[in-house]
């Protein structure tokens, strides 16, 4: 079980981007916590580093200033090997849902679940299920270039989801659902804060907290992060 994740210092700059706003830094003086048990919203406009702090938060980049902290360890400062081990326990919802074209819907849930013990048949009942929750298990037998953008962005819930991690980082989840199965997503998410996930949601859509049961929300304004009143 997670017992949050902290950003002590974090700054972010893009390389070579000495003449940007913020003298190239998307983010900067980020010191925040993000508790285990609480889903935290995080909205920005387009363009403001949501996407790019999710990133950070899951281990896919390293800050440039400051660290990034989970159970207390300095997780952003690992080697690659220790870092990519750590990250077993992340499930990221992707904006861009990255799901493996080759494979049908139920092999691309199932396959955070390969490098682990278990038996395929004990893999195949955990990727029903979780496709059950989001309406998606008839899609199960499916390629996923059949699926529409809604379709694909469930499966991809899922299979984020599908092994119950510990920190859970989901970039714009309900962006192309309806409002029935933005709701299954947002419930999915509520229940993993609730089991003791850290879990953190960029979203700029305003409805995203009538989908979602939200515990802090957050804005992205010029590099920092602010609650919203």
């Amino acid at each position: 079980m997670s017992t949050g994740l902290e950003c002590r210092h974090l700054a972010y700059r893009y390389p070579n981007a000495d003449h940007t706003p913020l003298n190239g830094f998307l983010l900067q003086k980020i010191d925040r916590v993000f508790p285990a048990g609480q889903v935290v919203l995080i909205s920005g406009i387009s363009g403001a580093g949501k996407s790019t702090l999710l990133h950070l938060l899951a281990g896919l980049r390293r800050p440039t200033q400051g660290e990034i902290l989970a159970a207390s360890q300095p997780v952003s400062r690992w080697v690659a090997a220790h870092r990519d081990r750590w990250r077993r326990r992340v499930g990221i919802i992707f904006q861009q849902d990255h799901l493996v074209s080759g494979l049908s819907v139920l092999e691309n849930v199932i396959l955070p679940l390969i490098p682990r013990s278990g038996e395929p048949g004990e893999w195949r009942s955990k990727g029903m299920d979780i496709l059950t929750r989001l309406n998606a298990h008839q899609l199960a037998g499916q390629a996923v270039t059949a699926l529409s953008g809604g379709q694909r962005q469930r499966v991809a819930a899922a299979r984020a989801l599908v092994d119950a991690p510990d920190y859970i980082m989901a970039d714009e989840p309900t962006a192309h659902q309806d409002p029935g199965n933005a709701r299954l997503v947002g419930r999915l998410l509520r229940q993993a804060a609730d089991r003791g996930a850290v879990v953190v949601v960029a979203a700029h859509d305003r409805h995203v907290e009538e989908w979602i049961a939200v515990d802090q929300h957050l804005k992205l304004d010029n590099g920092t992060l602010q609650p919203v009143p």
